[in-house]
């Protein structure tokens, strides 16, 4: 039997972090109605400063505290903690549509399926930086990428992976995503990208920082070179909560 962790890192959400919950319960009850499913979400919440604990507790879900600022390390201390087979991560400023968990449940119906990701659709104010997220969002889709304000795994493979490369601070999902897919080759298995839907993350740190800052974080050689130090992304993580 199937059974659904969600895990939400969370730090200074209190302003987007009840869409997101608000957004999962329509998928929770949508899900219940095709299939009863155990789903439990886990707010990870870290070390916040403003309201997002209160906000996530009025919604009912479970609260998990992690101080230690890096965001892999938050995912991996919700899932260690999850008592689904089926783990899906979320952002906590990320809006998913109402099929989401069903169409998860679908996918990993397939025994042959290890996990996977979900197509985002990032909406900036600007529209050059709407272009230019647009842009990268092809070239990752025909690279085989996909970040994680949406992604999903089986609990053994996740572990069996050691979950997300907490030396990361950034570039961490698509590690991840890229050793899922390694691993599923090796298994012959498969990782399945839902291109038929969208989740839409908050675009807040694109539209606080600019277009320039928003080429250098996104650019893949700066991240390459920098995704194993701290304080390269400070503007990006503590500047702009996350």
């Amino acid at each position: 039997m199937y059974s659904i962790s969600i895990i939400i890192p969370a730090f200074n959400e209190e302003r987007y972090i009840g869409e997101t919950l608000t957004s999962l319960d329509r998928a929770k009850k949508f899900m219940l109605k095709k299939k009863h499913v155990p789903i439990e979400i886990l707010v990870v919440d870290n070390d916040s400063e403003d309201l997002t604990v209160n906000v996530a507790k009025a919604f009912g879900v479970t609260i998990i505290s992690e101080i230690q600022h890096n965001i892999a390390r938050v995912r991996n201390t919700g899932a260690n903690l999850a008592n689904g087979n089926i783990l899906i991560f979320i952002d906590a400023d990320t809006i998913v549509p109402e099929n989401l968990l069903y169409c998860v449940y679908e996918a990993m119906a397939d025994s042959t399926c290890l996990g996977g990701a979900v197509n985002t659709n990032y909406r900036p104010v600007k529209l050059t930086t709407r272009l230019y997220l647009n842009i990268w969002r092809i070239v990752g889709h025909l690279a085989g990428i996909a970040q994680g304000a949406t992604q999903f795994c089986r609990r053994h493979v996740f572990f069996e992976l050691k979950g997300y490369d907490e030396s990361l601070y950034m570039g961490e999902d698509v590690d991840f995503y890229c050793r899922l897919k390694r691993f599923a080759k090796q298994q012959r298995a498969r990782v399945r990208f839902l291109e038929g839907l969208e989740v839409l993350p908050s675009t807040r740190r694109f539209d606080q920082c600019g277009l320039w800052r928003t080429l250098i974080w996104t650019n893949p050689i700066y991240i390459q070179m920098f995704r194993r130090r701290k304080k390269a992304w400070k503007g990006w993580y503590q500047n702009s909560p996350r």
